[in-house]
């Protein structure tokens, strides 16, 4: 080794010692006569001391170094001088009297400071990704990820769960994102598909008699941009037999619970999870992954809004739509301005528009409500007992602003889910140092697609219906109720599962409802259909997403902040600058032609 000790491990007992160190020069300052270098390596930050009594050449090459230089020096650790100690750094007690020096390797000017927890333009950060994982904020991330990641190995170790590789090079079949495809060079029109999730690989293994699996998973969807979305990823890949939905849930509970309290123990989590079935979710919260840090809960008014003069309300209504809001507390005094930059959100995600009710006063009984203190653009359209069961019905208070949406119910729901989580954010309501974790259960096993006149699977293919609505299969599947579970938290699904179906005959009534050709389900299925029918288990699983956990376990908004090398929301590596074209000699081999 270069070195015989880390910069970050020095401590006050290592004084007298002789050691040499290598890092990277992280500043320089020239006091007078003395140079002082701090020197970091991965493990923290030592304040080297160049004395021109000590070493008047070793002193003058300390005089030409530049930030991130990399250099090793050998010296004496000594006590730092009375009053001069810093508290902020571990090593702060002691410096490092240097009497060799080696410049290992020169840097050039770097593209922006390493030092500094400056902002830097996220192009240039992720074009130059090696220099920027050298900021201490982004150092750290990558160890969170790493404990997170070997914690979770531990657990399910302890729990007796093999951990088993699956292939990267596989068929290509539906799993709700379009594949990445991989051109075969030996079957010449043939092709691979890299895998958006291990699914039936690990249903094939409990078939093979494993019955605790998991693997740390890459997976590759071809997805629209999104924040949150980068086309690999990283989830816990999860299976077990002869289990039902609880004991999967149970063991996530636990794992996260254990997880969060023993690697990050200034964060608090809810316990026990609450579980909301998805029809309360979307009732309560307008979305399948709510925050449940603060409450703002959501109101169904369509009852009270059928009975009022309101065109907009009536409108949407006849069109079997719905009226829904909810009360913001406080912010009846909302200016004009305020009120027409919520109204712009709503309109940015599909409303129609917004109708707002401001209980003004600063106290009082809802029952003595006067028209007086009602402020609202349709205030004339509604009564005062109106306004009072509007109000009523959403717990609301004198001083608060009521915010409603009317319109079709996707589209109100997602708008208004979108506001709750603005004044949430507006008023400080999230306790950033809660995790909330919830389950979400009961979803539809099917929905309809609109644009394609036909069903979907809410999640994918393979899951089991609840008992009992497997008669409903063919007759009317959109009243089928699925053995479906997500994970949520702080507004983010961290986790997606379900229990599987076993059986041949149920999973191609189901591929027959999603319009799947006999021909096509013995294509891309036949592997899966034909284990069912050699003994499979019943087993189901979950698969959370390493990525989108370590986000929300570190308070990021933004996924790339937790991947070593992400490419941008739109795909694009700049460190590789991929995608990028390949040589014609490539497409040839392939078989392939560019048009």
């Amino acid at each position: 080794m270069l070195k015989t000790i880390n910069c970050g491990d020095l401590r006050i007992e290592h004084v007298g010692n002789t050691v040499t160190l290598a890092g990277w020069v992280h500043r320089r300052r020239d006091h007078g006569n003395v140079v002082f270098i701090d020197l970091r390596d991965r493990y923290g930050i030592v304040q080297a001391v160049f004395d021109p009594d000590i070493s008047p050449l070793v002193h003058s090459k300390a005089v030409e170094l530049r930030n991130e230089w990399v250099i090793q020096m050998t010296g004496e650790i000594v006590k730092r001088p009375e009053g001069m100690t810093n508290p902020d750094l571990p090593t702060g007690e002691v410096e490092f009297k240097v009497n060799e020096l080696v410049v290992l390797n020169e840097s050039k000017t770097p593209p922006f400071d390493v030092n500094e927890e400056t902002e830097v333009d996220e192009l240039i950060r992720l074009k130059y990704r090696y220099i920027d994982l050298r900021r201490v904020r982004m150092r750290d991330m990558l160890i969170a990820r790493h404990n997170v990641i070997n914690y979770i190995r531990r657990f399910l170790d302890d729990r007796d769960f093999l951990e088993i590789e699956t292939p990267i090079l596989i068929k290509s079949t539906p799993e709700g994102a379009r594949d990445y495809l991989v051109p075969s060079r030996l079957s010449p029109g043939s092709f691979y598909a890299l895998p958006q999730s291990p699914q039936q690989l690990k249903q094939l293994l409990m078939v093979a008699g494993v019955e605790k699996y998991f693997q740390i998973a890459r997976c590759f969807r071809d997805e629209d941009p999104r924040a949150d979305r980068q086309p690999e990823h990283t989830q816990l890949d999860l299976e077990m037999s002869f289990v039902n939905q609880e004991d999967v849930l149970t063991l996530i509970e636990e794992l996260y619970t254990r997880l969060v309290k023993e690697l990050f123990p200034l964060k608090r989590v809810l316990s026990p999870f609450p579980q909301l079935t998805y029809l309360e979710s979307m009732e309560q919260y307008g979305t399948d992954k709510p925050d449940l840090r603060y409450e703002l809960h959501m109101s169904d008014l369509s009852d009270i809004a059928g009975n009022t003069d309101l065109r907009v309300f009536r409108s949407a209504l006849e069109n079997q739509g719905l009226v829904k809001g909810f009360a913001v507390p406080k912010c009846a005094d909302y200016s004009r301005r305020q009120i027409d930059e919520l109204t712009n959100l709503a309109k940015s995600r599909g409303a129609q528009g917004l109708v707002t009710i401001a209980l003004t006063g600063s106290s009082g009984d809802l029952k003595d409500l006067t028209e007086d203190q009602i402020k609202s653009p349709v205030a004339k359209f509604l009564s005062l007992d109106q306004v009072k069961s509007i109000a009523s019905r959403m717990d609301a208070d004198i001083g608060d602003l009521i915010l409603i949406i009317a319109g079709e119910s996707k589209t109100t729901n997602m708008a208004l889910s979108y506001l709750r989580e603005e004044m949430g954010r507006r008023l400080g309501l999230a306790d950033p140092n809660l995790i909330a974790f919830a389950f979400i259960i009961d979803f539809p096993l099917f929905e309809w697609d609109d644009e394609q006149s036909k069903w979907d699977a809410m999640h994918h293919p393979f899951s089991m219906p609840q008992s009992g609505y497997e008669n409903y299969i063919e007759s009317d599947p959109g009243k089928v109720i699925g053995q479906l579970y997500d994970l949520v938290a702080n507004g983010e699904e961290l986790a997606s599962g379900s229990i599987r179906i076993h059986n041949r005959d149920l999973q191609e009534r189901v591929f027959k409802v999603l319009g799947y050709s006999r021909e096509e389900v013995n294509r891309r299925f036949e592997q899966l259909l034909t284990a069912l029918e050699f003994g499979a288990p019943p087993h189901g699983g979950i698969a959370p997403g390493i990525d989108r956990l370590i986000m929300t376990l570190t308070g990021n908004d933004n996924i790339r902040e937790v991947i070593a090398f992400p490419k941008t929301q739109s795909g694009f590596d700049p460190l590789f600058e991929a995608p990028s074209p390949v040589d014609d000699n490539q497409l040839r081999d392939l078989h392939l032609r560019i048009t």
